[in-house]
């Protein structure tokens, strides 16, 4: 069975109900695994050799965050730093392990979907704020997924965050069944890296 990872980021997480809503219908989804990563490095020093290793044996990758002033939370910005930094400048040998790894984004927004374009607060639409994520995942040879994007997050209703919830779950089973083909592909050419 192939390996979806999931690394959830929140500076908060007890106070996110709609974070709360997507992992709680990701985690029964099989294959799936979620990591929180605030509370594997709660003092925010990345454990790069740990980090490295589950990156490596995922089949594909999730980052979930809210997304905060335009940008990630601090400890996904550590986190990259660290890690891909390691992998693709340090040890390239095992960050060419991950051409191919599919990734995606499920972020929260507290904004509405208004908020985020030319005539709203935001000027752009969320999407666009994210490109730089894109960016690294094309720099680091990952195959980029559209994001799952949750607008209103700390504003739904219990039943909003019900459906949300749901979304979330039919979001990532489409993507883990639109990915298959190119994780089977990816299998064989990870055995000769490993062997080499």
């Amino acid at each position: 069975m192939s390996r979806t990872l999931i690394l959830f980021f929140h500076p908060t997480p007890s106070r996110s109900k709609a974070n709360a809503a997507l992992l709680a219908a990701a985690r029964p989804l099989p294959g799936v695994e979620i990591l929180d990563m605030g509370a594997l490095n709660p003092e925010g020093a990345i454990d790069i050799e740990a980090e490295v290793g589950r990156l490596l044996a995922a089949d594909r990758l999730v980052l979930q965050f809210p997304v905060q002033w335009y940008a990630t939370p601090p400890l996904l910005k550590a986190w990259q730093d660290a890690v891909l930094t390691w992998l693709f400048y340090i040890r390239p040998e095992e960050g060419a392990r991950l051409h191919g790894l599919p990734v995606t984004l499920a972020v929260t927004a507290g904004n509405v979907p208004e908020a985020y374009g030319p005539a709203g607060v935001n000027l752009y639409p969320l999407e666009e704020l994210l490109r730089p994520l894109e960016a690294t995942a094309h720099r680091c040879g990952m195959t980029w997924s559209r994001p799952f994007l949750l607008y209103r997050a700390n504003k739904l209703t219990v039943e909003e965050l019900a459906a949300a919830g749901e979304a979330y779950a039919a979001h990532l089973k489409r993507w883990i069944a639109a990915t298959a083909e190119a994780v089977s592909a990816r299998e064989p050419s990870l055995r000769i890296l490993a062997e080499a």
